[in-house]
């Protein structure tokens, strides 16, 4: 009988292969592989690079809000993160742009992002740096314009002494 069911089949091996392939198409269609649910955060959490001063510091970006540090503002518009069963992905869409001298603004990124790879798009400009490390639900209490009064960067020239 197993043979007259893999001729109809087209399947030479008998029941073997008929169990194969469905075990290979349950596999397929198992929703464990389904693509993981994504978790839409209100605030996205980069880290700031200041090269002249060297201090790195934590920008709490709300999503749709704006952001400046030092000549750069930090747009979020999307950060994702997956559930804490899945395998972690964290991810968002950023645009930053830079403030000339000028007043003008300059696009420098637009993009995604990935915390779990930060040189592979982290904005890299001459004097400043930015890359995503997280997302989150809520903001800690945080003083009002304790981001915009950091200190703008000095040139070389004041550091001697």
């Amino acid at each position: 009988m197993s043979e007259g069911l893999s001729s109809i089949i087209g399947l030479s091996g008998g029941w073997r292969s008929v169990h194969i392939i469905v075990f290979a198409l349950a596999c397929l269609v198992s929703p464990r592989n389904a693509l993981a649910q994504k978790i839409e955060n209100p605030i996205a959490v980069f880290a700031a690079l200041d090269k002249v001063t060297g201090r790195i510091l934590p920008l709490d970006v709300p999503i749709g809000e704006t952001v400046r540090f030092g000549a750069l503002t930090v747009t979020a518009r999307v950060c994702n993160t997956r559930p804490p069963t899945e395998p972690p992905l964290t991810s968002a869409f950023v645009e930053v742009d830079e403030i000339k001298l000028s007043g003008e603004r300059q696009r420098i990124f637009t993009g995604w992002m990935f915390a779990q790879s930060p040189g592979l798009h982290a904005v890299e400009h001459p004097v400043f740096d930015v890359w995503l490390t997280n997302c989150k639900t809520e903001s800690p209490e945080q003083p009002a314009d304790s981001l915009e009064k950091s200190p703008p960067p000095r040139s070389a020239s004041s550091n001697r002494r």
